[in-house]
């Protein structure tokens, strides 16, 4: 299967986007009834999740937590671009999810959502989408 590769601007230095449509429009031009996606992100102050879309309080409630966890400054950080939290969120939320696809449709709960988590921005950012037969 073909590597595909999709670009976003984030807005915000920590930012959660919602890039289900993205991931289910590749699906849709290629035809494969079963199999899996791999959605991934080349960035190393970024990641990508799987969680809730239906109530926006969880998406500004997830960003506050990790912000509480990994505060932007430390006393103790010694990364010269000053950014060493967003590496850790990016670390947390992890590079890739892999979703199922069953009858030509991604397989995610009633209230899951693909998302792209910017903990670095605003930047334009790179996501990879690989789908296998199967």
């Amino acid at each position: 299967m073909t590597l595909h590769t999709f670009h976003l601007t984030t807005s915000q230095r920590d930012e959660i986007v919602d890039i289900t449509r993205y991931v289910t429009e590749i699906l849709m031009k290629h035809p494969i009834q079963e199999g899996f996606a791999i959605v991934y992100c080349p960035h190393t102050t970024a990641g990508i999740a799987i969680n809730e879309n239906a109530d926006p309080d969880v998406k500004r409630d997830v960003l506050r937590r990790l912000d509480e966890t990994y505060p932007w400054r430390h006393p103790l950080d010694r990364h010269s671009e000053g950014n060493t939290a967003a590496h850790l969120k990016a670390i947390t939320t992890g590079t890739s999810q892999t979703v199922l696809i069953e009858n030509g449709r991604l397989v995610l709960g009633t209230w899951q959502g693909i998302y792209f988590c910017e903990f670095d921005g605003p930047r334009r950012r790179t996501v990879h989408v690989k789908l296998f037969h199967g």
